[in-house]
């Protein structure tokens, strides 16, 4: 009850603000237009919930993220694993890690449109790399966090290095590996918006900017309210993937 009535808060500040033109605000549409609009048949600016091209969008960034999420999960998390376990390992490849890390998404862009053959692979390989980076430094941080006493523990019992590393270092992670794929998912929402916007030809960030030229203001709010409601549901898959796999987790 106090989700919804956050909800309903936050439209009722949207519709006075609309409503009394405060500031700049005079400029948005009110909440009930926008609605109309979402729901309508025949929409005016051509985008709502029976038209094809919306969940054609829809599908191309779910996709794109969906291909660059598994991507950086694949890499991200074996990585992690090792420079979290292995010094010689985190002394080699962590200050390489550390001085790219900082780079925006956005920098890559004119590297990813000539090195790599189409819009798609570019928008891909924008996404990828926001979120590998959170997934690694996770990973990372959850081995480095786990008790010495346990693998002492394990390799006084007989345990070898193999078994260590399965019933220890990656059970022991694993709280810490699915925080970094919760912020993985978030950051590669944000990367993929901005690449869709700048080398795209279809997608939710291609929806918005579109829309943005036309001054179609209602597209635009439409196309950010199904960004935030499919990254919440991403997220919350995540989740929901990590309470399954740690129900031995105290809550």
């Amino acid at each position: 009850m106090l989700g919804a009535a956050g909800f309903v808060a936050f439209v009722a500040v949207w519709y006075v603000l609309v409503h009394f033109e405060v500031w700049r605000f005079a400029k948005l549409p009110a909440p009930g237009a926008i609605l109309r609009e979402w729901v309508s048949r025949k929409p005016e600016f051509g985008t709502s919930l029976f038209t094809r091209t919306y969940y054609d969008d829809i599908w191309a960034s779910v996709t794109r993220v969906l291909a660059a999420f598994a991507l950086a999960t694949v890499l991200g998390v074996p990585l992690g694993i090792l420079l979290g376990w292995n010094r010689i390992a985190r002394d080699f490849l962590f200050p390489l890690l550390e001085l790219i890390r900082p780079i925006p998404p956005l920098a890559w862009v004119p590297l990813a449109i000539l090195m790599l053959s189409s819009q798609t692979a570019a928008i891909v390989f924008l996404t990828w790399i926001a979120a590998f980076f959170a997934t690694v430094l996770n990973t990372m941080l959850g081995v480095a966090s786990i008790d010495e006493a346990y693998i002492r523990a394990a390799y006084c019992l007989g345990s070898r290095r193999w078994d260590v590393l399965w019933n220890v270092i990656v059970p022991g992670a694993l709280p810490y590996v699915f925080t970094g794929l919760q912020i993985g998912m978030g950051v590669a929402w944000f990367s993929l918006v901005a690449g869709e916007m700048i080398a795209g030809d279809a997608g939710l960030g291609y929806l918005i900017l579109n829309a943005y030229d036309q001054l179609q203001v209602s597209t635009i709010v439409i196309g950010m309210a199904t960004l935030g409601f499919v990254g919440f549901l991403s997220s919350a898959a995540v989740r929901w993937a990590g309470s399954r796999l740690m129900a031995w987790q105290p809550r």
